[in-house]
């Protein structure tokens, strides 16, 4: 099938609600068939007359709904109809079908439609007929054309589908903007209307040139409108669309989109289009007859008229304005923000839109070529065939259209209309290029899709209530179709229901990922969509969902901001980012990525990247068409349009940047006063060159900050022409020069040189906002510059610019204007924006005071406040209209008068009186509260001006003058003044004049709306009093291109305009011949570099933007200046007080040196108390006042010192300590060692709470098995004892006789002894066959020890094998990990500690050494002290503390120390100063001062060995002397004396010897221990090294193991449930085994129990038996509380249903036919009721025994469904460890690659190759020599091992035989004493007893009881029976005497009897004939008869309810004794009186 038919097969749309309205339909139709004839001929020429146009209003919209819902009525009847004629139609498919049935139909419809017009009251749409009837035809031509497709589609969805449009769906979309199912508007079959074509030419390309065909014309249009009409090209008759006229009149026909969305364009009505109602029906023939030749198909050769389509120039009639005044010639820049605005058409020919301009560039040869808009309302959107063969240009405007080119002829080949509402975002073809689909702005936001070919809407949907970005087809699945943009992605699939074909939309659900803008987007071939969001990310979408987020390691973002664009190329995934790069992805990563954890992230790494460059913005890429290149051309957001090599290898190109343009807003625009140059600048912050004669881009340069304003500096400042000044955001202003820089090649030495230079003269800064305006003075003296801080600075014009001066303005200043050279006065016209403008004359150059400030105060000025007017100009046109239409009233009666004079007719008095009209309200004065900002403005002649402004005053020019009188004092925002005259401004109502420039006796105007104006004035006519016509061009976006700048070059040639849209437009105003003849071959001539450029210093730019202002500047300096003055004066001040106070010293010293007696008190030089305490009270003032203003730096200083502590101080838990030796040069230190951090504490916490978790957890799992193997089910109550009582009375105790008793208490004592021993022996076999093992049961010793053998047998699996498998306990995870860190830094912390707290220990130690030794020190001097100075032994000098043994000392401070430090601080500086007025030789001085100061204290120090050495000398001859004046025994005392000194002397200095000596040696050792701790803690940080690489490497893995180790876990944990639930299971069935057991062992003894009742020789015995062994159906017993005996239960539970079991019916005993309910006569009553008590027991156990047997039952099923469960979890866990295991040896493998240290010594290496030790020891192995010496140990015990076990073996081998033969025998002699015990037990008791039973068995004392009561009963009895039968034998004679009494009675009675028969005889025989009513029976005896018969049944119902109650009773456990004798016979005796 071919497309278009594919199209037109799914066009159809049928009403969902067809069925449920057709009812609502069919009354419709009658209702209109009540009216038809009446109305149908009326409104038939009416609609012939309407068919044509098109109604766009508001309130045509209900009337719309009303009709479209009676349609939809018709639907369904209609529908009947066309199956009643399918058959017809489809037998003669040649002939035409039009029968009067589906004209009919059609009357109806139509009569309907206008019914429903008629109710609503408004003006309706008419083109609903003539589409009936065109639909009508169509299925004529449809048969005519023998097309089965198209017919068997039309017949099959029915005539009425494709007639009407389905607006409620339009409107539901418009009202639920979010909805997911949209109905489809429109169809392939509608109609072409001949509004659709145009006159003009139909082209086809068949030849080298293009044929035209002169159409016929059928009807005319105004000169404006070309006319329609039709062109016959083969057998087929056409029209073409006229040119759409510019403005806002949009052509647009009435064919599909009118037939099925409702939403036409405006179309302008000519007088040849208003048809009125009065034509002919043969023209209705006729142009239904053109409307039906216009359905067929479009022929491929078709084509428009460009020059009939494309917007042109508007020209106001009959101005005489040519149409081509401004001739386009070139276009700098490109609309760089717009999505997808570069596409490529061929080789390097791309499209780009700018405004209102289609651009073809040649990026290699740059040339340009131009299409306009068709409507004039800019461009929405562009995109290129896949074949490249045809570019499509979207609109913008009202109701745009969207044009479709064929490339290269460029001629427009379809036009595709009513898409959408105002604007198109986005357009792109499927991949077939069948269909095309388009998205619009808003406000409807439609989603079409488009058959192009046909010019016909597919289908039409709302796509989103907020912006779309983009819409695309999906490569794979042309079905499927998907949308992005504000907050949301959307997915569309084209299905094809029961009612047609359908766009179902689905919205992409965010999920946890938060909600983000979508730019851009791709289809993966299987269905998913990976998009872009706000953060760079990328997300994988499938099914509506985020799959996953892509990102990249380490959580970084896929790029940097938004990504704009995605491509999958070569199975590559590329994106295109905001951020400058662009990324190349793995294809298959992406598409099978999924999340690993609950994050939704997954981290993957580009193949390949390219960043284009900093600062760059991509917005989109296209790739040549060159298969085999790499080569792609990128759309630059800032301007760029880039050339990419995206091959990614060594011969990979630099990216390229082709062209550079502006982006963003363009701020400033001016032309060179000498040359064909142009300036600009904008926020992008560069300012470029353009030559726009020779069509480039010369030059541009870059800064910091944006540009705002620039002006080319007059050819009275710069001569050249190569000045101009811009103005910058920051408020700098840099004066730039460009010139040509090839002069200058060869002074510089430079190479290589483009064609100009811009250079930096100067730059200052006089603002500190952004500058607004520049402006030049006429004379070239003065520049002004404007800024929005409400400023004008002037600067005097020169070599260099200097400041003048500025002035304060009213508000921001948005333009300043010089007045002209034909003002008297220079003056300067400043705008400010908020509606203030100020004139102000030109500042004088002479030098000012400018000290201190340069603001300029007496400058005068005017200022004008502009009050709106536009209010008061519309209430005067409303006035003059309505004194108008008075006055044509007034002429039309006065003619009406004349009429009827002439006439000769009466005047009436009413003719005479005027009509009294309602006077309506005049217009309101509307004065904005907030005046509207002013746009532009220009001096008309000395205070006069003229304002444009925007807002409410838009759409005038407003002449204004500046008031006369003076208003320098006042208040400017209370003066308001009001223009004097004014000139509107044609058709621009909602539009302003943004900027207007004067060339020649032209004025060229810059519109909001991007339109560019040009008005012809006279010579000098700048009052505008010849401003009539105008000539209309729109150029720039009409919604964001306001045009900013507009200005002629120095010829008045050219024209250039710049817009907001960042476009620049040159145009040429010379005819087009001349503008090729002026521009070929020419390009600009640029100015020369001056003479002092290259001799001049490079210029110093403002580059900070917080730099001073010139103001600020000032204002700082003499702020300044100021306070150095002020500084100087304080400092003066200072040196009067200082003097002062030194001649106050020396009067006080001067006192203190005179006689006490003449000098003055203290008192007395005081000259007022009150002036001390007054000066007192100050300083006391001054210094809290300084405190309490150094608080806050004191508690600022001390916060700071404590941080300083807690960061650096208090952490230390050991600071580095050395500890000297205190002879030799031994040290030792401490570990600088840093306390353990909270976060350590904190997971050591953690750490041990989760391992006695673990061991709590082990521990209860443990007891588990325990609690469940203990728990098992009892039975009590009822059943848990039998108890008998056999003829025992309730409150009683039978008493046995004492030997009686004796013997039953001696044979219940064997019997317990007994039971005891047997069970006893059952306990032992028990025991010992549980204790039996299992056939596979293995010795848990054996077991382990084989594990063990199989774990240590020698089978060193390596890590790094492949098959290596991780075992359980060495399985690492990151919290393993972490705890072997923390253990880890927690024993490194513990042995640093405990050697610093060694060491530590060791320095007190030296303390207490230095304190002994000095003590030892005194007391050897006191000793020394007492011997002769010759016996002296060398003191002992005293060890000192080093200053880095006692560190703390360092921070222990006190106020000395502080006073110490400020007076070693300030000596050092006066030594500083000293130093430095000594001058050169200061050093040497200090130096010779040393020496002398070094030499004093060696004379000291000899003077002071001199004066000892006389001190001995002395002190020997006084010791001389005294020792020859001693005796004997003084002498011999004294001798003792010294020796005891010189001994104590030798033992102090040894002792010291001997302390410093092991102070050393413990120093030596310590020293020893810690540098054995220093190399193991060097290995520990080894390991801590490794440690932390590995737990890097395991949280990187914890995600993955975490998710697998869970799954693990889950597993397991599901399999123990069921492993812990089948136990349960098992062991409550065991449980109720047992149970069942003991309940059946219960019933055997119940059973037992009863035979024992019954006794011997029971004659009752079969009776009671069939009584107990009955079975009763019961009621179940319901659970009551306390209810234990049910004899007490009330009569009202009789009703419940009980009934005795029929079993036994049928089997009654031989003793007769008793009632088992009922205890038989002669029957013991206590043992009956004994029977009943143990049936009911009997039953209980039974039924408990049914119930557990149930319970078993159901358990034995879960036991069976958990067993499945658990293979099926069991599979499941092995999978799951598979997974787990495949897991851990990939993350073995990873931890294998990392490095782990073992330091080894060269004796430890054993691994040498030929003796050597080889170079590479990667496949050598570390064991440990321990390791190694086992193993061969192990080797040996093993062998030993080997062949014990095989000697253990053979032995167990003969015992397990030796066993089994001694089994066996054991087993003979089993069998023959069973043999022999059973023949014995024959022989004695005759049968097989229970030999337990037996051995248990004892007199039951009960049953002696029993027995002993039943004699005494039995006794008691017979004595009452003796009684009874005397008593009988008495009753028997009284018996016999009554007896004979009544025999007598009887026998009197019969004799009566015959007596009164004889009488009644005879009687009978008297009367015979009389008396008849005696005849019959008395009525006393008949009612007596009745009474008897009523007595009698009574009783049998009494017998009958008494019997019952026994049956109940007896049922109950209850008895009823029968009667020792039968009942009296109760008969009436009847006495003979009574007779």
């Amino acid at each position: 099938m071919e497309p278009s038919e594919q199209a037109s097969d799914d066009n159809f749309d049928v009403n969902e609600n067809q069925e449920q309205g057709e009812e609502d339909m069919e009354e419709a139709v009658n209702e209109g068939h009540a009216k038809e004839s009446e109305n149908l001929e009326q409104k038939q020429d009416e609609r012939m007359s309407d068919a044509g146009a098109i109604s766009n209003s508001k309130e045509d919209e209900q009337g719309e709904e009303d009709m479209e819902e009676a349609v939809n009525k018709e639907h369904a009847k209609e529908s009947e109809n066309l199956e009643q004629n399918q058959d017809e139609r489809m037998s003669d498919t040649g002939a035409i079908s039009n029968s009067k049935e589906d004209e009919q139909v059609g009357k109806r419809m139509e009569a309907t439609k206008e019914e429903l017009r008629m109710e609503g009251a408004t003006k309706k749409d008419h083109t609903e007929d003539t589409n009936q009837r065109m639909e009508t035809e169509q299925r004529e031509d449809l048969l005519d054309n023998k097309e089965p497709s198209a017919l068997e589609e039309y017949e099959q969805v029915g005539e009425s589908t494709g007639k009407v449009v389905n607006e409620e769906h339009s409107e539901d979309n418009d009202k639920k903007p979010d909805t997911d199912q949209d109905e489809n508007l429109l169809g392939s079959d509608v109609p072409i209307t001949s509004e659709m074509y145009g006159q003009n030419t139909v082209r086809t390309n068949g030849s080298s040139s293009d044929k035209q065909h002169n159409l016929p014309e059928e009807n005319t249009e105004c000169s404006s409108v070309p006319t329609k009409g039709i062109t016959t090209n083969s057998e087929v008759s056409w029209t073409e669309r006229g040119p759409t006229p510019t403005g806002d009149e949009v052509r647009e026909h009435t064919g599909s989109e009118t037939d099925r969305s409702q939403t036409s364009t405006e179309q302008p009505q000519t007088g040849a289009e208003k048809h009125s109602g009065m034509e002919s029906e043969e023209e209705g023939e006729e142009e239904r007859h053109a409307e039906k030749e216009i359905k067929r198909k479009i022929p491929e050769d078709f084509y428009y008229n460009y020059e009939d389509l494309c917007s042109k120039p508007f020209v106001s009639a009959e101005s005489g304005i040519p149409s081509n005044l401004l001739q386009m010639i070139h276009s700098f820049g490109y609309d760089c923000t717009k999505r997808a605005n570069l596409q490529l058409l061929e080789g390097h020919t791309v499209i780009i839109a700018a405004g209102n301009l289609l651009v073809i560039l040649n990026l290699k040869t740059k040339e340009q070529k131009y299409l306009r808009s068709m409507s004039g309302g800019g461009i929405g959107a562009i995109t290129v065939h896949p074949s490249r063969k045809y570019f499509v240009v979207a609109e913008k405007g009202t109701k745009p259209n969207i044009i479709v080119y064929e490339y290269p002829s460029l001629h427009p080949y379809r036009i595709l209309r009513g898409g959408t509402e105002e604007a198109y975002a986005f357009v792109d073809f499927n991949p077939s290029g069948t269909l095309l689909a388009s998205v619009g702005c808003s406000p409807d936001y439609m989603l079409t899709v488009w058959d192009w070919k046909e010019e016909q809407i597919v289908l039409k949907s709302k796509a989103f209530s907020q912006d779309v970005f983009r819409v695309t087809f999906s490569p794979d699945n042309e079905g499927q179709l998907t949308t992005s943009g504000t907050g949301h992605i959307k997915f569309w699939k084209m299905a094809r229901t029961f009612t047609g074909l359908k766009l179902q939309g689905q919205l992409g659900r965010f999920g946890k990922t938060a909600l983000t803008d979508i730019e851009g987007y791709v289809e993966l071939p299987d269905g998913k969509v990976v998009s872009g969001s706000e953060w760079g990310n990328l997300l994988l979408w499938e099914g509506g969902l985020i799959k996953v987020e892509l990102c990249r390691r380490g959580r970084r973002s896929c790029h940097a901001g938004p990504i704009n664009q995605f491509f999958l190329d070569e199975g590559e995934l590329i994106t295109v980012g905001a951020d400058g790069y662009v990324r190349v992805w793995d294809f298959e990563t992406v598409d099978t990525a999924d999340s690993v954890d609950d994050s939704g992230l997954l981290e993957m790494e580009p193949m390949n990247e390219l960043l284009v460059q900093r600062n760059v913005n991509l917005r989109s890429m296209v790739k040549t068409t060159d298969p085999e290149s790499a080569i792609w051309f990128a759309q630059d957001t800032n301007g760029a349009i880039w050339k990419l090599d995206l091959s990614f290898s060594n011969m990979t190109q630099d990216p390229e940047c082709l062209f550079s343009f502006h982006s963003g807003e363009i701020q400033g625009l001016d032309v060179s006063p000498t040359t064909h140059l142009m300036a600009s600048t904008a926020f992008d912050c560069s300012v470029k060159i353009y030559d726009f004669l020779g069509k480039q881009l010369l030059t541009d340069m870059k800064f910091k900050q944006g540009g705002t304003a620039l002006c080319w500096a007059p050819r009275l400042v710069n001569p050249k022409g190569g000045l101009f000044a811009v103005g910058f955001k920051d408020g700098v202003v840099r004066i730039l020069e460009v010139f040509s820089p090839k002069g200058l090649a060869i002074v510089a030495g430079r190479t290589s040189i483009g064609e100009a230079e811009v250079r930096l003269k100067q730059a200052f800064k006089p603002h500190t906002a952004p500058i607004c305006a520049l402006a030049y003075e006429r004379n070239g003296e003065v520049l002004a510059t404007g800024s929005q801080d409400n400023t004008v600075f002037f600067f005097a014009v020169g070599d260099k610019y200097e400041p003048i001066g500025f002035i304060s303005v009213p508000g921001p200043v948005i333009g300043l204007e010089w007045s002209p050279f034909e003002h008297e006065l220079s003056t300067l016209l400043v705008l400010c924006e908020n509606g203030y403008v100020l004139q102000v004359q030109a500042p004088k150059l002479e030098t000012k005071d400018t000290k201190s400030t340069y603001e300029i105060q007496d400058l005068p000025r005017e200022v004008f406040h502009f009050r709106s007017i536009k209010s008061k100009i519309k209430r005067e046109e409303e006035v003059a209209r309505r004194q108008k239409k008075r006055e044509m009233k007034q002429k039309e009666r006065e003619a009406m008068i004349q009429r009827k004079k002439e006439l000769g007719e009466e005047i009436q008095e009413e003719d005479l009186k005027e009509e009294p009209e309602k006077e309506e309200e005049l217009p309101p004065i509307v004065i904005p509260k907030e005046p509207s900002p002013i746009l532009c403005g220009f001096y008309s002649s000395p205070g006069k001006f003229w304002l444009s402004l925007s807002g409410y005053d838009s759409g005038m020019l407003y002449h204004c003058q500046f008031p006369q009188h003076k208003n320098a004092n006042e208040d400017f925002s209370k003066q308001h003044d009001e223009p004097f005259a004014f000139v509107p401004v044609e058709n621009a109502d909602n539009t302003s004049v943004r900027s207007i420039h004067f060339s020649k006796q032209l004025m060229i105007c810059g519109m909001e709306n991007g339109t560019l104006r040009v008005y012809p004035l006279q010579a000098n006519d700048l009052t505008l009093a010849s401003m009539h016509g105008y000539w209309s061009l729109p150029m720039h976006d009409n919604q964001y291109g306001c045009i900013r700048s507009v200005c002629s070059s120095y010829d008045g040639q050219f024209v250039v305009s710049c817009g907001a849209d960042s476009n620049i437009f040159v145009y040429s105003l010379l005819s087009q011949e001349d503008i090729e003849q002026a521009m070929k071959g020419k390009r600009a001539k640029i100015p020369s570099p001056r003479k002092d450029l290259i001799l001049g210093k490079v210029v110093e730019d403002i580059e900070d933007p917080n730099a001073y202002s010139i103001e600020n500047a000032k204002q700082k300096a003499e702020y300044d200046r100021l306070m150095k003055l002020a500084e100087k004066k304080k400092a003066e001040k200072r040196n009067e007080l200082y003097t002062l106070r030194n001649e106050f010293k020396q009067l006080l010293q001067r006192n203190a040196e005179l006689p006490e007696h003449m000098q003055l008190e203290r008192a007395e030089f005081e000259l007022d108390p009150r002036i001390r305490q007054e000066t007192e009270r100050q300083t006391a003032e001054r210094v809290n006042l300084v405190r309490k203003e150094l608080a806050w730096e004191q508690d600022k200083y001390k916060i700071g010192l404590q941080k300083l502590k807690a960061m650096f101080r208090d952490e230390i838990e050991f600071d580095t300590t050395v500890v000297h030796a205190i002879e030799s040069e031994h040290q030792v230190s401490t570990y600088r060692l840093l306390r353990l951090s909270e976060e350590y504490h904190k997971l050591r916490k953690q750490m041990e709470q989760r391992n006695q978790a673990k061991s709590e957890q082990h521990s209860k799992a443990g007891d588990h098995g325990k609690d469940i193997a203990g728990a098992e089910i009892s039975v009590t109550g009822e059943t848990g004892e039998v108890l008998v009582h056999i003829g025992t009375r309730r409150g009683t105790v039978t008493q046995l006789p004492q030997r009686k008793g004796e013997k039953l208490q001696k044979s219940k004592e064997r019997a317990e002894k007994a039971k005891a021993r047997i069970s006893k022996r059952k306990k032992e076999w028990e025991d010992f066959f549980a204790g039996k093992p299992d056939e596979n049961y293995e010795d848990p010793l054996d077991v382990a020890a084989i594990k063990e053998a199989q774990e240590k047998m020698g089978d060193f699996k390596l890590k790094s094998a492949k098959d290596y498998s991780v075992p359980e306990h060495l399985r690492v995870n990151a919290e393993r990990k972490t705890e072997q860190l923390i253990v880890l830094e927690g024993l490194i912390h513990d042995l640093k500690a405990d050697m610093n707290r060694r060491i530590l220990s060791l320095r007190d130690l030296k303390i207490a050494t230095i304190d002994q030794i000095q003590r030892f020190k005194n007391e050897l001097k006191s000793v020394q002290s007492k011997i002769h100075p010759s016996l002296h032994f060398p003191v002992p000098k005293v060890p000192k503390m080093y200053p880095d043994e006692v560190p703390e000392k360092i921070f222990e401070y006190s106020k000395e120390t502080l006073h110490n430090y400020e007076k070693e601080a300030k000596n050092k500086a006066k030594h500083t100063d000293v130093t430095e007025q000594q001058g050169g030789f200061a050093g040497f001085g200090g130096f010779s001062a040393s020496n002398t100061t070094s030499k004093s204290i060696k004379q000291i120090r000899a003077s002071s060995v001199t004066v000892s050495e006389s001190g001995h000398s002395s002190h020997d001859l006084e010791q001389r002397q005294e020792e020859s004046e001693l005796t004997e025994l003084e002498k011999e005392l004294f001798k003792t004396e010294e020796i005891r000194n010189l001994y104590r002397q030798e033992y102090l200095v040894q002792k010291i010897n001997e302390m410093v000596i092991t102070f050393d040696a413990e120093v030596l050792f310590l020293r020893h221990q810690k540098m054995k701790l220093d190399m193991q803690m060097k290995l520990a940080d080894l390991r801590h090294v490794t440690l932390f690489e590995e737990l890097l490497l395991l949280k990187e893995f914890e995600k993955r193991e975490n998710v697998l180790q869970e799954k693990v876990n889950s597993r397991i944990n599901e399999k123990q449930e069921v492993q812990r639930k089948s136990e349960e299971c098992q062991q409550q069935i065991e449980a109720k085994k047992r149970e069942i057991t003991k309940l059946q062992e219960r019933e055997k003894v119940i059973e037992d129990a009863f035979h024992v009742s019954l006794g011997e020789n029971n004659k009752f015995a079969d009776f009671l038996t069939k009584v107990f062994k009955k079975k009763v159906k019961r009621i179940k017993k319901k659970e009551r509380e306390g209810e234990e005996d049910e004899d007490g239960e009330s009569e009202d539970e009789s009703d419940e249903e009980s009934e005795w079991d029929s079993e036994d019916e049928d089997s009654k005993s031989e003793t007769g036919m008793l009632n088992d309910s009922v205890c038989p006569p002669n029957c013991d009553p206590e043992l009956f009721e004994n029977t009943l008590q143990l049936r009911e027991k009997r039953l209980d156990v039974e039924e408990a025994i049914s119930e557990e047997k149930k319970s078993a039952e159901n358990l034995k099923k879960d036991y069976d469904s958990l067993a499945k469960k658990s293979k099926v979890i069991e599979v499941s866990l092995k999978t799951a460890e598979a997974d787990l295991e495949a897991f851990q040896r990939e993350k073995q493998q990873k931890l294998n690659e990392l490095f782990v240290v073992a330091p080894l010594k060269l004796h430890q290496v054993e691994y040498v190759v030929n003796g050597v030790l080889p170079n590479d020891l990667s496949q050598a192995l570390i064991f440990t020599n321990q390791a190694l010496v086992s193993l061969q140990q192990r080797i040996r015990e093993l062998q030993q091992e080997k062949l014990e076990q095989r000697e253990l073996y053979h032995q167990a081998r003969q015992q397990h035989v030796q066993i089994v033969r001694d089994r066996k025998e054991m087993e003979t002699k089993i069998q023959k004493l069973e043999e022999k015990c059973s023949q014995l037990m024959m022989m004695k008791f005759g049968r097989i007893v229970d030999l337990e039973s037996l051995q248990t068995f004892s007199e039951s004392r009960v049953l002696e009881e029993l027995k002993e009561q039943t004699r005494l009963k039995e006794l008691e009895l017979f004595k009452q029976a003796k009684q009874w039968e005397d008593v009988i034998s008495q009753q028997k004679d009284q018996l016999t005497l009554v007896t004979k009494e009544q025999t007598l009675r009887l026998q009197q009675m019969n004799a009566l009897l015959l007596e009164k028969k004889d009488l009644e005889n005879k009687l009978e025989a008297r009367q015979k004939n009389t008396g008849k009513e005696f005849q019959g029976m008395r009525k006393a005896e008949v009612e007596e008869r009745q009474r008897l018969v009523n007595l009698v049944q009574l009783q049998v119902q009494e017998i009958e309810t008494l019997r019952e109650e026994i049956d109940l009773l007896s049922r109950k456990g209850g008895h009823i004794l029968p009667p020792s004798q039968p009942p009296l016979t109760h008969s009436k005796v009847i006495s003979p009186t009574s007779t």
